[in-house]
C-alpha cells in the first residue's frame, strides 16, 4: 500500500469558534482543515444561502450574451444550443432550453454523439445548422478550445455565444521572451497574454465568450460547472425580461451537476449544491421522480452521495451507450408514464455499463501487471476493444489501483485515429503535462484532474514514452497521502457529535467527508457478511476499554490478507472465530449511527488500515 498517513496540523482557537458557533471543537477544527477561515467565511460555510451568490453581471461577456440573446429572440432568429453529452452538458442545455423557451424563443438544441461527433462543437454540426437556417449557436458546456470549429461559423455568417467552465487553450512564453509586448494577432484564435506573460491564451472568435477562467473576467469565484455559467446567463437574461426570480427554480440543475462534474464543493459550489439539493428532495420535475424512484431513493434524505453514484451515473450512461438525448428527454419529459420509461431505459444502461467497465478494468490489470510498463509513472494503456465512451471510467479505476496518473486509449472509427481519456493524481496536471506534447494531439482539452483527446494510432506509444520523459513525479509525490482530520479514541464518539457532522455536508471533491483515526485497536473479532461477501465486520476495541464495531466495506480479503501476512494465519483464524488474539490496527474511519429494529448503536467506518 503506497500511503502516507498525514494528520492536518492548522491552528485555530477551536474553543472559541466552537463558542460562537454552537458546535463541537472537532467540528470547529473539521471546518479549519477545509480552509475556511475568518468568521465569515465560518458563517457562509454553515449558513451561506442564494444571497451570497455572486452577480452574474460580474461574468465577463455575461450582459452582451443576455442582451445579445433577448435580441435574437425578439427577431425571431433561430437558436440552437449545443451541449455536451455528460451530467454538464446534459442539465446545461436543459437550463438553456427552458429558459430560452419560457423567453418565447425559437430555439431548439444538440447533443453531439460520443462516438459519431466527439467532444463539443464539430464542423458537421455546424453545417447541419447552416443546412437548417440557424442563425445563432449556444453552447454550453463546451467551445473555449473550438477554435477552428467557431472560425468556420463565423465565416459563414453565424452568430456564436459560448458559455463554458473549461481551461482556455495557452501557448507557454520562453523566459527570454517574457519581456516582450506581445500584440493579439488576426488569426482565427484570439490571442490574450496573461497579466505575467508566461502565457499566451488562444480563445475563440466567437460573438460572445462567457467563461470565468478567461483571461481578464473579473468574476471572484472561478470553479462553476458549465451549468452554472449557463444558469447566470439566464439570470440576466430573465432580469432583462423582468422575471429573475423565476431562475431559481433551476437551482436542483446546477447543484445536480455541479455534483456529477466533480467540481469542488467549496465557496458558491456548496451553496449551489446545498439549495439544490433542497429543491431536488421536492422536486415536481417528472423526470428526476421517476429517476429517484428508479433506483429505489428516499427523496427525504438524498444527498451529494447519491448525485455522485447513483443518479449520475444513470444520466452519464445514455451519453456513453446510447444517446444523451435520452437523459435529456428524461428531464423534459411531461408526463409521469414517459419519464417512468425512460428512468428505467437509463437504469438499464448503467447496469450494462458497470459490467463493460470491469471488464475492461480487469483486462488493463493483466496488461500491465508484469510489463514494462508497471514501471511507469505515468500510465497509458491501450484497449483497442475497449468501448470509447468508458474509457475515463476505466482510467479512473486504473489510477487508484496503481496510484498513477492513467490515460486509457481506444480504436476510434476512423482506420488510423485513437481516441481516450485521462484520470490523474494531485500532483500531475495532466491538461497541463498534455499542452507540453500537444503537436501529438488531433484535439484534446480538460483539467488538471481529467482530459480527453484524440491522435493517430501510430503515435500512441511515443504520447507514452514523452509524457513518462517529462513527468518529474517523485515517489514521494505519487504516494498516496491518506490527511487524517482529527486523531480521535473511539470512546470521543457521541449520538450527538456524529448528527451534527451533518452541518458540514454537502460532501464531494473539495469538501471530503471528514477523516477521524485512531492506532493501536485492538481486533476482538470479524465476521464476512452481505450478498456478494463485501462487507467486513470487525468488533474493535481502544486502550480505554471501550468497544465499537467497524465495518469495511469493499474486499474483506484486502484486509484479512494484510493481517495473514503481518500474523500469521493463526491469529486471524482466532479473529474470525472471536477468539482472543494477538491483532492490533490502526484505522482511519468515518462515525456513524447504526438503526436496526428500533436501536441506534455508534459504529465506525473504516476507510484505510495499516
Amino acid at each position: 500500500m503506497n500511503e502516507k498517513w498525514y494528520v492536518a496540523a492548522k491552528k485555530a482557537d477551536f474553543q472559541g469558534i466552537a463558542k460562537r458557533f454552537g458546535i463541537d471543537p472537532v467540528t470547529a477544527r473539521i471546518i479549519r482543515n477545509r480552509d475556511v477561515v475568518g468568521d465569515d467565511e465560518i458563517r457562509q460555510y454553515l449558513y451561506g444561502t442564494r444571497a451570497e451568490l455572486g452577480d452574474p453581471a460580474q461574468l465577463q461577456g455575461g450582459l452582451e450574451a443576455a442582451s445579445l440573446l433577448k435580441q435574437k429572440i425578439e427577431a425571431g432568429k433561430k437558436i440552437r444550443i449545443i451541449g455536451d453529452y455528460d451530467i454538464d452538458g446534459v442539465n446545461s442545455t436543459y437550463i438553456l432550453y427552458r429558459a430560452l423557451t419560457r423567453c418565447g424563443a425559437q430555439v431548439d438544441y444538440e447533443i453531439p454523439d460520443r462516438m459519431k461527433d466527439g467532444y463539443g462543437l464539430n464542423i458537421s454540426l455546424l453545417k447541419l445548422a447552416l443546412e437548417e437556417g440557424i442563425d445563432t449557436v449556444l453552447t454550453c458546456d463546451n467551445g473555449i478550445s473550438a477554435i477552428a470549429e467557431i472560425a468556420y461559423a463565423k465565416e459563414n455568417g453565424m452568430t456564436v455565444i459560448v458559455t463554458d467552465h473549461h481551461e482556455p487553450l495557452f501557448e507557454e512564453v520562453p523566459e527570454e521572451d517574457q519581456a516582450e509586448t506581445i500584440q493579439p494577432q488576426t488569426d482565427t484564435a484570439r490571442r490574450i497574454p496573461s497579466p505575467d506573460g508566461t502565457r499566451i491564451f488562444r480563445l475563440p472568435p466567437a460573438d460572445v465568450l462567457v467563461n470565468p477562467k478567461q483571461p481578464n473576467c473579473r468574476y471572484p469565484y472561478k470553479k462553476l460547472c458549465g451549468a452554472a455559467v449557463a444558469w447566470k446567463v439566464v439570470c440576466l437574461l430573465y432580469r432583462l425580461y423582468g422575471m429573475e426570480e423565476e431562475a431559481e427554480q433551476f437551482l436542483q440543475f446546477v447543484g445536480f451537476a455541479t455534483v456529477g462534474d466533480v467540481m469542488e464543493l467549496d465557496g458558491e459550489n456548496r451553496i449551489l449544491v446545498k439549495e439544490g439539493l433542497k429543491q431536488l428532495r421536492i422536486t415536481q420535475n417528472y423526470g428526476w421522480r421517476a429517476l429517484i424512484q428508479a433506483n429505489n431513493l428516499d427523496f427525504d434524505t438524498l444527498n451529494s452521495y447519491h448525485i455522485g453514484f447513483v443518479l449520475g451515473p444513470c444520466i452519464n450512461a445514455s451519453g456513453r451507450l446510447d444517446t444523451a438525448k435520452r437523459s435529456l428527454r428524461l428531464l423534459l419529459a411531461k408526463d409521469a408514464a414517459e419519464a417512468e420509461l425512460l428512468a428505467a431505459r437509463l437504469k438499464q444502461l448503467n447496469d450494462e455499463r458497470k459490467e463493460l467497465t470491469q471488464a475492461a478494468v480487469d483486462l488493463a490489470c493483466e496488461q500491465i501487471d508484469g510489463s514494462t510498463e508497471a514501471n511507469d509513472r505515468v500510465l497509458v494503456v491501450y484497449l483497442p476493444d475497449c468501448h470509447e465512451s468508458i474509457a475515463g471510467i476505466v482510467a479512473g479505476r486504473i489510477r487508484e489501483r496503481y496510484g498513477k496518473p492513467t490515460f486509457v486509449v481506444t480504436n476510434a472509427e476512423a482506420e488510423d485515429e485513437a481516441k481516450g481519456s485521462g484520470r490523474s493524481i494531485e500532483a500531475y496536471s495532466m491538461f497541463e503535462e498534455m499542452v507540453k506534447c500537444q503537436d501529438l494531439f488531433r484535439k484534446f482539452g480538460g483539467h488538471p484532474m481529467a482530459a480527453g483527446f484524440s491522435l493517430p494510432r501510430s503515435r500512441i506509444d511515443e504520447m507514452r514514452r514523452r509524457l513518462n520523459e517529462n513527468c518529474t513525479m517523485t515517489e514521494e509525490d505519487m504516494a498516496e497521502k491518506i490527511m487524517v482530520d482529527v486523531p480521535m479514541p473511539i470512546n470521543y464518539i457521541r449520538e450527538s457529535l456524529v448528527e451534527e457532522l451533518s452541518v458540514l455536508e454537502p460532501f464531494g471533491n473539495g469538501n471530503e467527508k471528514p477523516l477521524f483515526a485512531e492506532c493501536h485497536l485492538k481486533l476482538l473479532s470479524a465476521r464476512i457478511l452481505g450478498k456478494n461477501a463485501n462487507v467486513l465486520k470487525l468488533q474493535v476495541a481502544n486502550a480505554t476499554g471501550c468497544t465499537m464495531e467497524a465495518l469495511y466495506f469493499g474486499i474483506p480479503d484486502n484486509i484479512l490478507s494484510y493481517l495473514t501476512d503481518k500474523y500469521g494465519k493463526n491469529e486471524v483464524q482466532k479473529l474470525l472465530w472471536g477468539k482472543v488474539n494477538q491483532i492490533e490496527m490502526d484505522l482511519t474511519y468515518y462515525p456513524s449511527i447504526n438503526e436496526y429494529q428500533g436501536r441506534r448503536t455508534l459504529q465506525i467506518v473504516i476507510k484505510n488500515f495499516r
